[in-house]
């Protein structure tokens, strides 16, 4: 107990000392705390100096410019960054007009492997007047292929679509010109068509991951799940654009002399609008300013202009790389200037067997009973037919 008592004591002992200490240095001339603040004063000023000094001539913005551009918010890429160019972007809507969108689409990379893993994707552009009546069951065919494709809409400007935040659809239509009155609907076929087509192969290319591109109109359906047909367009080695010569009168019979001699008789063609393109195909689109005027000028109605001008144009340019065909089946059997429209009634399993099984074409060079990948044209009433079968018939 005595021990612990004197332990106690020691203790409070030194606390008496600190306090003391503390004392003596408190009590300490105050001649060196002056010292301490005319040092301190000197500092300041001399500080102050430099400072005017830098300022007058190097300039304060100078210094605020070089903070500034090393500061990068979390959600932002400078704009040198790799980033900036591979990455998609965030939003189609843009102030461009065709002129400068065409010019900036037509940016082409000329070294071939990429610096960074690229998962090519195809983009699916639908070309429409307004309301995507089809949707859910293009919905059951994405799903779950997130990263693989790209979805683009050209429809009137006046049309205000309302798919909902989850949809594959919502947003993604793009900045479009007013491509046909409701008086020209009439008359299909006008150029304007295909500046709409070309304006959303130019929107798509802004995308540096897609490296195939699909035209399909509202009235498109799928005919089989989506891995078949991305397969079946990465693996060919060619593009599908339909284009053949038409000796007929709704073939060379409108070919224009007027066209000579960037477009020759003999180089004339026909075919369907719907195509599938590469990436190399899609740039030729988009930078034409050599075929373009002439199609514009010396091919009005009743020539259809979209049946001729990408025909044409592709084939005097990469014939090599064309299928020559179409992967868009459509029945003209009925006859008429258009094709025939499928409804309710018409959708059965026995109906889709036949386009599945009921044709021949060659597919890399090789005879293939797979020819046609979509198919159109279907009436809004079809949607509800479609998706009772479309699992067993379509695999989606």
């Amino acid at each position: 107990m005595q021990t612990r008592s004197g332990s106690v004591g020691s203790l409070e002992e030194g606390k008496e000392t600190v306090v003391t200490i503390r004392s003596t240095q408190f009590k300490s001339p105050p001649l060196r705390v002056l010292q301490l603040f005319v040092l301190y004063l000197a500092v300041c000023i001399a500080f102050s100096i430099i400072s005017i000094y830098t300022i007058q001539h190097f300039g304060i913005y100078s210094v605020i410019t070089t903070v500034k551009s090393n500061f990068v918010t979390c959600d932002e890429e400078p704009n040198d960054s790799l980033d900036h160019w591979r990455k998609p972007p965030s939003s189609l809507l843009h102030s461009m007009n065709d002129k400068e969108l065409f010019w900036r689409a037509s940016f082409a990379t000329r070294i071939k492997k990429y610096p960074f893993n690229r998962f090519p994707k195809i983009a699916f552009m639908f070309l429409t007047i307004g309301p995507l009546p089809l949707s859910p069951l293009w919905e059951r065919f994405f799903n779950g292929h997130e990263g693989l494709y790209s979805v683009y809409i050209h429809s009137l400007p006046s049309f205000k679509a309302e798919f909902p935040p989850s949809s594959v659809f919502y947003g993604r239509h793009i900045p479009s010109q007013c491509f046909f009155t409701a008086e020209e609907i009439s008359e299909w076929g006008k150029m304007s068509m295909c500046d709409a087509e070309r304006r959303l192969v130019a929107n798509a290319l802004l995308d540096i991951s897609n490296e195939w591109f699909i035209l399909l109109s509202e009235s498109c359906i799928p005919l089989y799940n989506f891995s078949v047909i991305y397969h079946y367009i990465k693996k060919s080695r060619y593009s599908f654009v339909d284009s053949f010569d038409d000796p007929g009168p709704v073939g060379r019979g409108r070919y224009n002399e007027s066209m000579a001699p960037e477009v020759t008789l003999t180089q004339w063609r026909k075919g369907s609008q719907w195509f599938e393109i590469n990436r190399s195909l899609a740039i030729n689109i988009v930078e034409d300013i050599k075929y373009y005027p002439k199609f514009e000028r010396f091919c009005q109605p009743e020539c259809y202009v979209d049946e001729h001008y990408f025909p044409t144009m592709l084939a005097i340019q990469a014939s090599n790389l064309l299928a020559n065909r179409s992967i868009t089946w459509v029945d003209w059997s009925r006859g008429g200037a258009h094709p025939a429209t499928f409804g309710n009634a018409d959708i059965s399993e026995e109906f889709f067997i036949r386009i599945h099984e009921g044709n021949e074409c060659r597919y890399n060079n090789q005879p293939s009973s797979i020819c046609f990948l979509f198919a159109r044209k279907f009436a809004p009433g079809a949607l509800e037919p479609l998706l009772e079968i479309s699992a067993k018939v379509f695999g989606f």
